[in-house]
This record gives structure tokens, sequence and C-alpha cells, in this order.
């Protein structure tokens, strides 16, 4: 059995350019097909937060629209629920990154607000990525990569990895009030971004670094990952 951390945003609002507060979280699928994954698999997973704080799910992933009707969306969010972890998360400046096997971040807009520029995160991102241990971040997550810039740059430089694409974010219709957009800003920092088809299944994998674009990679993401643990 492996032990793997789940690093979740403990924001509650995204702020947009023009100052105003757009409720966000996690999102929902983001974290639960990935943890029944790694769960079901036999794998224990430990929830991680900026500051210990319970984390919130983002409404919005939880719409009936957003997940094929109200019956999936209610189960998703009795899956959430079912979730004794996030009631009660580690403070991430306390993880020791050595204790965990893997490393995962779930997306939702919510780490584009305090993930973004956590140095706590940064030191774990990093040490993972020293390690050889696999790594997986989803959707909105990789932007806690911004936070391992230095004056040298990011050791995540050149490394091929995707992530909520610009066209993604425009069908959204956040991309006009959005402060910055993640794909831009990975780009800026050096990686070899590689954009799939909006909203379709993509997963990028270069050396121990697992990196999904949307809500319809994270599952498939988990399960690549199982791969490399070997169950």
């Amino acid at each position: 059995m492996s032990k793997i951390l789940f690093v979740v945003t403990g924001a509650r609002a995204w702020t947009l350019k023009d100052g105003t507060q757009h409720p966000t979280g996690y999102w929902a699928e983001e974290l639960v097909a990935p943890y029944r994954a790694f769960t079901e698999a036999g794998h224990q997973v430990v929830v991680a937060t900026p500051g210990g704080v319970q984390p919130v799910v983002d409404e919005g992933s939880l719409a009936p629209e957003a997940n094929g009707g109200q019956e999936n969306a209610d189960a998703l969010r009795e899956a959430i629920d079912g979730i004794e972890q996030l009631r009660a998360p580690e403070s991430l400046d306390l993880v020791d990154p050595t204790a965990y096997d893997a490393v995962f971040y779930p997306g939702g807009h919510g780490p584009m607000e305090d993930l973004s520029g956590d140095a706590d995160s940064a030191r774990l991102l990093v040490q993972t990525l020293e390690s050889g241990k696999p790594l997986g971040i989803v959707c909105h997550a990789p932007a806690a990569l911004l936070a391992t810039e230095g004056p040298d740059g990011s050791p995540f430089s050149g490394y091929k990895m995707t992530g909520f694409t610009n066209e993604e974010e425009t069908q959204a219709g956040l991309a006009d009030g959005a402060p910055w957009l993640l794909q831009d800003r990975l780009v800026a920092l050096g990686a070899d971004f590689q954009e799939g088809e909006a909203w379709g299944e993509n997963i990028v994998v270069d050396r121990s670094l697992f990196t999904g674009q949307n809500p319809a990679s994270s599952g498939p993401l988990a399960r690549r990952m199982l791969e490399e643990l070997g169950a």
C-alpha cells in the first residue's frame, strides 16, 4: 500500500482583475475521481491544505449541468461527504514529503488564488520532483508551479505539461475577468505546454511529472499514476 498526499486549495474565492470575489474552492470531480481511484486500489490518501483549513468545494462543480444530470451531481456530493480527510486536513507547512509515495494536486480556481504563491507548496513540489516520486497535477492546479520560480527560474522549466487552457477558460466565460490565464503563465515559466482539445481528456507525462488538462482528465490521470506505482 502506498501513501498519497492530496494538496488541496484552501481558498473560498478567486480575486478577479476588477477586485471582485468569485466563489470557488476545489473542483469536485478532480478530487473525487482520483481519490476513488487511489483508495479503491488499496492506497491511503492524506489531505493537506494551507494552514490546515477545511477546504470547500466549488459549488459550480456540483451543478447538474456540470455532471450530466442531477443524479450524478448528487452522487458526487455524497462522495465528498464521505471523505473524512477533508474535515480535518493536515497543515501544509508541517508536511514531510518523504513520508509519501506520491503527491496529487486537484484543481478548481482555488489554486489560482492561494497555491500560486504558497511557499510551503513550492517546497513540497520541488522536493517531490527531486525525489522522482510521481507528482500529479490537474486542471488549474498547475498554478501552484508558479510559486517555484526563483531568481534562477523554476525547476519545472522545460517540462512537458498541460493544464486548463486559454480556450477552455474563454468557453467557461471567465477569461475576460481573470487577472491572468494559467496557460500564459505556465508558458512564461518555461513549460512546454501541451494543449489538447477543449474539455477532452489530455494526459501529459514527463519523467515523474503527470499533468491533466481538465476535469475529464482527472480520473485517467490518477489511473496513469497508479501504473507508475505498480497498482
